[in-house]
């Protein structure tokens, strides 16, 4: 077979899309170490940050060999992101090295902020992360098939480690208020889960992928979807009323495609949005615990 993936493939493939959601819990993270410090920790910051978006684009990747060689994108026509094994755009190997790569750098660079931390026990939560990573849809028995244990996981390493390990990384210091944040930053990256499955329900039944929202149906997962936004905007009001009122209006406004029946495209939309959505809720309570 000739493969034939240009670089925009692979760069469409990694989805850049999904990487505000990554940096967001960062900014949270390193907003409130400023705060409590008085000054920013910029070394240890672009480290975590590093982390988490090489961590994204390995996950990416991975999910991308992994579904392409079970055959699951085979399964009817893709609505979303290009993928690259599946169609034969790239040969699994190599789509494979790029995930492991990817998982490389975010090790690498772990390993250097936990060494100049100090907090050699993050070891461990590292290590975690990079197998949720992997097994996700990896192995012979994915997660990411059985319909909530992903959103379990998501919310876990997406919302609470990322946030509060950047803080703890550079303060040993975690406020009440930004556990709340850090949880609702969680519920945003859940509810970006959620579009995705939303989206390709149809596909996923058909290839035996019990996703949550194949699990209890169309309608209630994508009520769930917004319950996510709305339980965050009422999280960052420890932090901040604005920025709670803010996510809410541009939540349910961003949400309305979704409980109206948005399907294929506007789903990709809105799940661009939702990204962004979660990069001001997390740089905004970054600014208003400095502030």
């Amino acid at each position: 077979m000739t493969h034939r993936a240009h670089l925009a493939d692979w760069i469409e493939a990694a989805r850049p899309k999904t990487l505000p959601a990554s940096a967001a819990p960062v900014m949270l993270g390193a907003g409130y170490a400023w705060a409590i410090t008085g000054h920013p920790h910029i070394v240890a910051s672009l480290l975590a940050l590093l982390v988490a978006l090489a961590l994204q684009v390995g996950v990416n990747y991975a999910n991308d060999y992994s579904d392409g060689i079970r055959g699951t994108d085979d399964v009817g026509a893709r609505v979303g992101p290009q993928r690259l094994t599946g169609p034969g755009l790239a040969s699994p190997r190599a789509v494979l090295t790029a995930a492991m790569v990817s998982f490389l750098v975010a090790a690498v660079a772990g390993f250097v902020l936990i060494a100049l931390s100090g907090t050699w026990y993050f070891l461990v939560a590292g290590v975690c992360a990079l197998l949720a990573a992997w097994f996700y849809t990896g192995g012979r028995h994915p997660y990411g098939y059985i319909g909530g244990i992903a959103e379990v996981l998501v919310f876990v390493f997406f919302g609470l480690v990322a946030t509060l390990a950047t803080t703890w990384t550079q303060v040993r210091i975690l406020p009440g208020a930004e556990w709340a944040a850090a949880a609702g930053i969680g519920l945003l990256s859940c509810a970006l889960l959620m579009v995705n499955n939303i989206r390709d329900i149809a596909g996923d039944t058909r290839a035996g992928k019990t996703t949550l929202a194949v699990r209890v149906g169309e309608v209630p997962a994508r009520w769930m979807c917004v319950g996510y936004v709305v339980v965050a905007a009422v999280l960052a009001y420890p932090t901040s009323l604005a920025v709670a009122i803010l996510t809410a209006g541009i939540g349910l406004v961003i949400t309305r495609g979704i409980v109206t029946g948005a399907t294929g495209p506007a789903l990709i939309v809105t799940l661009r949005r939702i990204g962004f959505l979660t990069l001001f809720y997390g740089a905004g309570l970054a600014v208003a615990a400095v502030v």
